[in-house]
């Protein structure tokens, strides 16, 4: 006896909703990928040209390691102390996150919790200084650290990270929508003063805010270039970004150093990066918590 049935053709209305739905997450996924790759390919590049001669750089594409990494590490070194530049931005970073996450909370702490006149006028013009490019506010940055004395030192660099707007902002955000007002009046209640209860009581509770801020600026204050190069004068106090750029004065035609100072300049963000990832997507969604 024959088998007359039939075999019904796949198309789109045959799909289940489940079919349809794990179809999605596969082009998601492929799409995810894609863009992925396109992010990393570009520093992937960077770190392999480090490892090749300018020869070789200028006649090809390059997608393998090389062997000229040694090579171009000794020609750097010869001219510009990589790791010296490697411990002054090390230096400035770590004091400067550290001023803007302490201030930055203070002052958060002092427009979200005492209603003073004026507080709100106070705050809006502390946000529109956000406005402010940060090239033009370096000749006000000059002229002060000029009369402090201040010049060609790391204070000049680190002490302005105690005025943030933008931690002022991030960190206020966060404590009107998850620190009550009866926990501050508690700790009046028992004696404790206003620094105190900042100290002990509300700078621990803003840990989670703090670690995503502290990221963000540890990573501005490594890559900031413009500041250095106006308010530093001598070599051995250039940070990482300068001595690359001095790189490309000592080696006009030699990418394959350029690369590699490059590579060593971004290679501790990327890790810090890598790390802290999480911490840097979930940090999208403190500013925006309300109670």
């Amino acid at each position: 006896m024959a088998n007359n049935t039939s075999v019904t053709p796949l198309t789109e209305k045959t799909l289940t909703p489940r079919s349809r739905v794990k179809w999605s997450h596969v082009i998601i996924y492929v799409l995810l990928i894609v863009l992925a790759i396109i992010c990393v390919v570009p520093f992937y590049i960077m770190i392999i040209y480090g490892t090749h001669t300018n020869a070789e750089i200028a006649s090809k594409f390059i997608f393998l390691p090389g062997r000229s990494l040694v090579e171009n590490y000794q020609s750097m070194m010869e001219n510009v102390n990589i790791w010296r530049g490697f411990m002054n931005s090390l230096i400035i970073s770590c004091c400067s996150t550290a001023l803007t996450l302490y201030f930055g909370a203070l002052n958060a702490y002092g427009f979200a919790k005492f209603n003073f006149k004026g507080n709100k006028i106070l705050f809006w013009f502390v946000l529109a200084t956000m406005m402010v490019p940060q090239q033009l506010g370096l000749v006000g940055t000059f002229r002060i650290m000029y009369l402090l004395h201040l010049l060609d030192t790391y204070a000049s660099l680190i002490l302005p990270a105690a005025a943030n707007a933008f931690a002022v902002f991030f960190v206020k955000q966060f404590i009107d929508g998850t620190i009550p007002n009866e926990i501050i009046e508690s700790a009046r209640v028992d004696g404790a003063g206003e620094f105190k209860t900042f100290n002990r009581i509300i700078l621990p509770m803003l840990v989670p805010a703090l670690a995503a801020l502290g990221i963000f600026s540890f990573i501005g204050s490594w890559n900031n270039f413009m500041g250095p190069l106006v308010l530093l004068f001598s070599n051995e106090k250039y940070p990482l970004p300068l001595l690359v750029q001095l790189l490309q004065g000592y080696y006009g035609t030699n990418y394959g150093v350029q690369y590699l100072g490059v590579a060593l300049s971004v290679l501790p963000i990327i890790i810090v990066f890598a790390i802290f990832s999480k911490r840097i997507i979930g940090s999208v969604a403190i500013g925006a918590v309300k109670g």
